[in-house]
């Protein structure tokens, strides 16, 4: 495998585990309409609810779409002739993004449904559920929205960074000199920070839509003196499963346009940390092995 796959890999998973808790916020604040409460317990298992899948998805997830952009930017600048081009780089993020829906539409589909399960189902149960209730379509179930909001968030999200790594200064680099080399981390963190956000920014109110049609097979009933709270499972071929379409519609009426933005700023700080941390394991990765090959004379010396 190349560096950038064990690179994307590794960073992804890096990524879920610190972001996990702060996903499981935004997902709630997302779905939830007029219920009050929490459909989890504030328990350090709760905020790890639904990680199973993203960890063993969005590793793979990440891998291929580190390894689909530089081969699109590539192939991109080769055909246009340009190296600084920021179409070029925004295109290789949406083919990118469009490349990793095969992994990302059923991976988001099994973490929201277990993100917001109570009492609280493995990854594994949700699975399948699905595939036993719907076969192996009901894994796809919204992924058409996954992958619209996955093409235009990939784009600006490697436009983004690209364009803060530019603008930024770069550190002189010297013998011994560790001042620079902390320097260019804080860079690279600052960076990747910026175009989570930036990415999160341009998609949330498809993921409001996204989130919303993948979790509402489950119908919720708010706890009572009686019972307890509870999520009742509907497959897809149920008359009472909203299009994409009718959920923006209803999620409009709801309260306008402030529901299609309910839960941007958890999203923001989540994206901001989880980001800076994924491009600071990227980045790092691809140096050491870089270096690795280097040393064992499979590049050549600069």
């Amino acid at each position: 495998m190349s560096a950038d796959f064990w690179a994307g890999y590794l960073s992804g998973v890096v990524g879920i585990v610190v972001g996990n808790p702060l996903d499981i916020e935004k997902v709630h604040q997302q779905t939830r309409r007029h219920a009050t409460g929490r459909p989890y317990s504030q328990s350090s298992v709760a905020f790890m609810k639904g990680t199973a899948a993203p960890i063993f998805g969005y590793g793979a997830l990440n891998a291929l779409l580190f390894v689909s952009y530089n081969r699109s930017e590539a192939m991109l600048k080769k055909a246009a002739s340009t190296q600084d081009a920021g179409w070029v780089t925004w295109t290789a993020g949406a083919m990118g993004g469009l490349a990793v829906w095969i992994v990302s539409a059923p991976t988001e589909l099994i973490k929201c449904r277990a993100q917001i399960s109570n009492p609280a189902t493995s990854s594994w149960t949700i699975f399948k559920q699905i595939l036993r209730t719907d076969g192996v379509k009901g894994l796809y179930h919204g992924g058409v929205v996954t992958a619209l909001r996955d093409s235009i968030g990939y784009g600006f999200y490697f436009w983004t960074y690209e364009l803060a790594h530019h603008y930024w200064p770069t550190a002189q680099k010297r013998d011994g000199d560790t001042a620079s080399g902390q320097r260019e981390t804080s860079k690279v963190l600052l960076c990747g920070g910026i175009a989570g956000i930036a990415t999160w920014a341009s998609v949330f109110p498809l993921d409001v839509i996204k989130s919303r049609l993948q979790t509402q097979q489950h119908s919720y009933q708010p706890a009572t003196s009686a019972a307890a709270s509870v999520f009742t499972y509907r497959g897809i071929a149920s008359k009472k499963r909203d299009g994409a379409w009718q959920i923006a519609k209803d999620t409009y009426r709801e309260g306008g346009i402030r529901p299609f933005f309910r839960g941007l700023s958890i999203c923001s700080v989540r994206a901001f940390l989880v980001n800076a941390i994924q491009w600071a394991v990227y980045e790092w990765i691809m140096s050491e092995m870089n270096m690795s090959n280097k040393h064992a004379g499979l590049l050549p010396e600069a």
